[in-house]
């Protein structure tokens, strides 16, 4: 029998042979590309592509999205604004993440996708909800992909399902007391049922607070330890992070934001078992690196912050235990049964 290893030299051998397939079957699309670069003082080579299995043909060039459109600009947060977006490109159904041009698509930030990693596919359902969620007073900003573009501009895509859904909020907003909370999943599991129920979550703290008529919302997701990403050549724990402030006199958000935490080593075992006052209860200050992915300014009603921040905490069911006071159903059964029967194996 294949053991291991063999299993995974042959897919990796096979994933090269299929990648210079498909770039030596568009190597006209490439040198196209080229000369369109080239047309705008972009200078390509070959060695500037590469063919994604999730993604298809990407140009990688630094910073390549503003070279080739200088009317795509980041604020001060290096985050685009989307009605910009809107107007110089188009949208695709079924093409979640992905804004097209005659010659390019461009794409929402990496860590948008699965794992936090550049070559998986989106996470559904966040960027949908995000991007379809238009109103005359709001304005949105979104992370893109900066330094890739996919050059095949078809109707090719990767498509992923998904079953999570929001949770029903109902409460006065105004009404919650600050203070902190901290989600675990339940006592006993094993890791697998951890990483398979919950999304591989270890905690969710949430925080509220208020000042002058606003009331401050916090959240950090921390996955196990097993969940790590390369940034800048060092190895970090991504956390995600929301912030929200929610004006109690218009009954309404005014702003909402996720962005993603990097955690050294050092960082994530002080911080994932206290809670969001441990700055303020040791003399070691954290004070971690961070991403902003998207922001909202305007009014934000309680149920769009609600399906805003469960699809941003996307496969996590304690999202869903905090705004309803209780496990998932299907969540809370599985955990029953599993717990029943390692009881009756352990009497055994």
């Amino acid at each position: 029998m294949d053991n291991k290893n063999d299993i995974l030299k042959r897919y990796q051998q096979r994933q090269l042979e299929k990648r210079m397939e498909e770039l030596t079957e568009n190597s006209s699309l490439i040198q196209s590309f080229i000369d369109y670069c080239d047309s705008k003082q972009i200078k390509l080579k070959n060695d500037n592509f590469d063919y994604v299995q999730t993604i298809g043909i990407v140009a990688i060039y630094p910073n390549i999205v503003h070279l080739l459109n200088k009317k795509i600009s980041t604020d001060k947060e290096e985050l685009v604004e989307v009605s910009v977006l809107d107007k110089e490109f188009k949208r695709e159904r079924f093409a979640s993440g992905y804004y097209y041009s005659d010659k390019y698509i461009i794409m929402a930030h990496p860590y948008f996708r699965r794992g936090y990693h550049q070559n998986s596919n989106f996470v559904p359902h966040f960027i949908d909800i995000f991007w379809d969620y238009d109103k005359d007073n709001i304005q949105k900003y979104i992370a893109i992909d900066s330094d890739r573009v996919r050059i095949n501009v078809d109707n090719r895509m990767y498509i992923e399902a998904d079953t999570w859904y929001g949770a029903k909020f109902k409460n006065t907003i105004s009404d919650i007391e600050d203070g902190i909370v901290k989600l675990r999943p339940p006592f006993g599991l094993e890791p697998f049922d951890i990483e398979f129920l919950f999304g591989n979550t270890y905690s969710l703290d949430i925080k509220w607070t208020s000042k002058n008529g606003i009331k401050v919302f916090q959240v950090e997701e921390f996955k196990a330890d097993k969940n790590r990403i390369t940034k800048n050549g060092n190895e970090y724990y991504p956390v995600k992070y929301l912030h929200a402030e929610f004006d109690n006199h218009a009954g309404t958000f005014k702003h909402l934001d996720g962005a993603i935490h990097f955690y050294t080593e050092e960082e994530y075992y002080q911080r994932r078992d206290n809670d969001f006052n441990y700055n303020s209860k040791n003399s070691l200050q954290l004070k971690t690196l961070s991403q902003k992915l998207f922001k909202v300014n305007g009014h934000v009603t309680i149920d769009e912050w609600i399906e805003l921040v469960s699809h941003y905490l996307q496969g996590d069911p304690l999202i869903f235990e905090y705004f309803e006071g209780k496990l998932p159903d299907n969540i809370l059964d599985t955990v029953e049964k599993l717990t029943a029967c390692r009881q009756k194996n352990h009497s055994t």
